[in-house]
C-alpha cells in the first residue's frame, strides 16, 4: 500500500507545473495534499479510479486540505471538532478498516513567532485528537507538520535556531508526540540520511540544497512492523515542497 503527502502551495499553480502527471507516475493508494489555497469549484480535478474529499479554508487563497483515495472511507471527518482550529481547512481524517489516515497542513508560527503561542494550543489540541483516534485503531499522520525535529532535519540549524519551524517549543511538542507512542517513519528507517522536503523560494536553496524536512509520515508505533519504506522524493518539481512517501505491507 503506497501513501502519498505533498503540501503543493497552491494546487492551481502546481497543475500547470505538471501535478497530474506526478500523481499518475506516482500511483498512490492515497495520496494527501495540504496548502491547496482554493476554495470548491476553482478547480476541476478528477482521477479515474480516485474519490476526493476536500477541507477549504474559509479564507480565500489559504491553506486547505485534500485525500484522493483509491479505497472507500467508512467515514470522513474535517477538522478536530474545536472550532478555534477548524475554520483554516487544515485537517481530514479518513477511517479506514483498520486505520485512520489524517492529513494535516499545521500552523506556522510566523515570522517573529507572532503565532507561537497559538501553535502551541493546537499542537495540545492536535495531540489528543490524535491520541484519541489511537486508542481506537491505529494512526497514519501525514502532512507538512511545520518543525525540523533534529538539527538533522535542516541545512543550517545554528542560524535557524528559535526561527519558526526550529524553535525548541516545537520541536519539544513533536518530541512530545513521538513519545506517546509514535514514530517519524523516514526517521525511523533511515537515522542518518540527510534529506529535505521543502526548500525557501530565496537565495537558490532548492539548488543548493539548504533545505528542511518538514513533511512527514508519523505513524501508531504499532504499525512500524508494517513499514516497508519510507521516501522523500527531491527529484520531483513544481511546488517548494517535494512529495513524501510510506509504503506499508
Amino acid at each position: 500500500m503506497k501513501l502519498i503527502s505533498w503540501n503543493v502551495n497552491g494546487l492551481r499553480a502546481c497543475e500547470g507545473k505538471g501535478f497530474s502527471d506526478t500523481f499518475r507516475e506516482l500511483d498512490a493508494d492515497f495520496f494527501c495534499l495540504q496548502e491547496t489555497k482554493m476554495q470548491a469549484g476553482q478547480l476541476d480535478l478528477a482521477f479515474e479510479g480516485y474519490e476526493s474529499y476536500w477541507n477549504y479554508a474559509e479564507k480565500k487563497g489559504y491553506s486547505g486540505t485534500a485525500i484522493f483515495t483509491k479505497h472507500h472511507p467508512l467515514s470522513v471527518t474535517y477538522g478536530i471538532g474545536i472550532d478555534e482550529h477548524d475554520h483554516e481547512g487544515r485537517v481530514i481524517t479518513l477511517e479506514m478498516e483498520d486505520f485512520y489516515l489524517v492529513t494535516c497542513y499545521t500552523p506556522n508560527s510566523q515570522d517573529g513567532l507572532k503565532r507561537l503561542d497559538y501553535r502551541m494550543t493546537w499542537e495540545n489540541d492536535f495531540r489528543a485528537y490524535l491520541k484519541g483516534l489511537d486508542a481506537k485503531k491505529p494512526v497514519i499522520l501525514c502532512g507538512d507538520l511545520n518543525v525540523a525535529h533534529q538539527e538533522i532535519d535542516l541545512k543550517n540549524p545554528k542560524t535557524n535556531r528559535m526561527n519558526a519551524g526550529f524553535t525548541d517549543q516545537e520541536r519539544e511538542q513533536f518530541s512530545t508526540l513521538l513519545a506517546s507512542g509514535f514514530t517519524d517513519s523516514f526517521r525511523y528507517k533511515y537515522p542518518e540520511q540527510v534529506t529535505y522536503s521543502w526548500w525557501s523560494y530565496r537565495f537558490q536553496a532548492r539548488q543548493k540544497n539548504a533545505g528542511w524536512r518538514i513533511d512527514y509520515f508519523v505513524i501508531s508505533d504499532r504499525l512500524r512492523e508494517r513499514m516497508d519504506d519510507a521516501r522523500i522524493h527531491t527529484q520531483i518539481l513544481g511546488s517548494d515542497h517535494c512529495p513524501v512517501e510510506l509504503t506499508l505491507k
